[in-house]
């Protein structure tokens, strides 16, 4: 990762539970997956190493947009990522796309965790047997919102676990 970039990578013990928790629950292979808040890549790249299908990343910054490529080009999966530019909020807010699978991890200092994980899921762009993970901080608590599964911690990073839900 290059010097004074603007990202905090998930951990690499957090990431392999992650993964683990994942390819136990559900196949990753095939899936459209979002990957909000990209940052270094490192979690669009890991689904698109399982054979998870074609994964959206999306960062408001234009050092991770780069980078992203830089790394999609090298690593030669161009066709299997498209790389966004935008604040998630509102890419959520705009998409027309559903996924399979959603993974969000915004600066554990976000103030609008909530607000990004009901948008999505009253948005519906999850698709009915879909999974939404929020990555964040011991101090966010998302329990009390509608299609709250489970949260599992690893060290410091937690995950919450979010399925769709159903709006009248």
């Amino acid at each position: 990762m290059p010097k004074g970039f603007p990202s905090r990578p998930t951990t690499d013990f957090a990431k392999e539970g992650l993964f683990n928790m994942l390819e136990n629950r559900m196949s990753l292979v095939d899936l459209s997956i979002l990957d909000l808040c990209a940052g270094t890549g490192n979690i669009s790249f890991e689904f698109i190493s399982r054979e998870a299908g074609t994964v959206t990343a999306v960062d408001q910054n234009f050092k991770c947009i780069q980078h992203i490529y830089k790394n999609a080009t090298a690593l030669n999966v161009l066709d299997e990522i498209r790389i966004v530019k935008s604040e998630i909020l509102r890419f959520v807010e705009q998409t027309k796309d559903t996924y399979d699978l959603i993974f969000a991890d915004p600066p554990y200092d976000f103030k609008a965790h909530k607000t990004l994980t009901e948008n999505i899921l009253t948005k519906k762009i999850l698709t009915p047997n879909g999974l939404l993970i929020i990555e964040h901080g011991k101090h966010t608590d998302l329990s009390s919102l509608n299609g709250y599964e489970f949260t599992r911690p690893y060290g410091n990073v937690f995950f919450s676990f979010f399925t769709p839900i159903e709006i009248a």
